[in-house]
């Protein structure tokens, strides 16, 4: 690709803010040009503005360090910069969506973290591998902005990566009863350990919101589009808990599940080894190559030693056996921040512009 596209960051200050700017340091087909905040952050440059809150690992990328804050209710001013945005603004849920649509009726694509948008019916919700066919609901969507180019998608929330496409690697056993609890880390919160000292050696049973998350978002994502809005599958049913632990980055889960066609165990590997999507075949600049591993030690996955597998984009899968009350069970691994946050919304992105929905203004 010669030309890069302009991308903007909305609340590129906040942890998922700063993950987008971090992930997309030499990107092939992308380039930060824009960061927008509140108002507060808005005319310093992105390296005052952030301060001593840079939360990543690696350094604060130098292309960013000077560009200066925009406000991000400045939308018309924003948008003028970028071809599309992504959309990390910690702001109300009437806020955001309020704030994305107006990003979208300027005719910029608006690629979204936030919750604000993912149930309503005419903004698809994807994880790319497994329902990429939802974007074509944006169609209809555009009728209802008024729109051309311009519309809302989102990724779902960071605590059903784990089990969700492991799921839907098995779905031809036509699983449709599940109990899963979710470890959860401080990352999720937006904070680390100096932000949340009371975390460390603690576990904390009750997430704001989480589980009704959990239990209804992947029912989205099997959903069907039918007269121009996504209704939910309701082939299966889940029941969850979610705990937040001392952990940094990774999200695991411990994952119970009935199949009305009982599969072996052999065969469920397999399925878990084989299972890919779009983003595989066209090779995306951040699919995984190998979409979910399967790890055959006891002791494993570990977030110490498998979070970030495939540079945090893919999923890990072990301990699965035959259970006594429900047919197997298993645990699954993934990275909150990355293709649980930012990384998932990039790959939405990429596959968004290999589709022809994004495009140079």
């Amino acid at each position: 690709m010669s030309q890069k596209l302009k991308v903007g960051i909305l609340g590129a200050t906040g942890m998922v803010g700063q993950r987008f700017i971090s992930l997309l340091e030499n990107h092939p087909w992308f380039e930060v040009v824009t960061v927008a905040a509140s108002p507060r952050s808005a005319g310093k440059t992105y390296e005052e503005a952030v301060g001593g809150r840079w939360k990543m690992q690696t350094p604060m990328p130098e292309a960013v360090k000077k560009l200066t804050v925009l406000n991000v209710n400045e939308v018309e001013k924003v948008a003028a910069t970028v071809d599309f945005v992504f959309s990390a603004v910690d702001m109300t849920k009437d806020e955001i969506k309020a704030i994305e649509e107006a990003y979208a009726k300027t005719e910029t694509p608006v690629v979204s973290n936030n919750s604000a948008h993912r149930w309503t019916p005419d903004v698809p919700m994807v994880v790319p591998e497994i329902n990429p066919e939802h974007f074509e609901v944006i169609e209809f969507q555009k009728k209802r902005l008024g729109t051309t180019k311009g519309f809302v998608a989102v990724k779902p929330n960071c605590s059903i990566q784990s089990y969700a496409p492991v799921l839907t690697a098995w779905k031809e056993f036509e699983p449709y009863e599940v109990v899963a609890t979710t470890y959860q880390a401080i990352s999720g919160a937006g904070k680390n350990f100096q932000d949340w000292p009371e975390m460390e050696g603690n576990i904390i049973p009750y997430i704001g919101g989480e589980e009704e998350k959990s239990e209804q978002e992947p029912l989205r994502l099997w959903g069907k589009i039918e007269d121009g809005v996504i209704k939910k599958s309701d082939a299966m049913v889940i029941t969850t808990q979610c705990i937040r632990v001392p952990v940094l980055d990774g999200h695991t889960a411990a994952v119970f599940v009935k199949f009305r066609k009982k599969p072996t165990k052999e065969q469920l590997i397999e399925k878990l080894i084989q299972f890919s999507g779009e983003p595989q075949k066209l090779e995306l600049p951040s699919a995984p190559k190998q979409f979910i591993q399967y790890l055959e030690e006891d002791n494993r996955p570990q977030v110490q030693l498998d979070v970030n597998y495939e540079h945090g984009m893919g999923i890990s899968v072990g301990r699965l056996r035959e259970d006594t009350v429900y047919d197997y069970k298993f645990v699954g691994l993934s990275h909150n921040t990355v293709r649980g946050a930012a990384g998932g919304a990039v790959l939405c992105a990429e596959l968004l512009k290999a589709k022809g929905y994004i495009e140079a203004k």
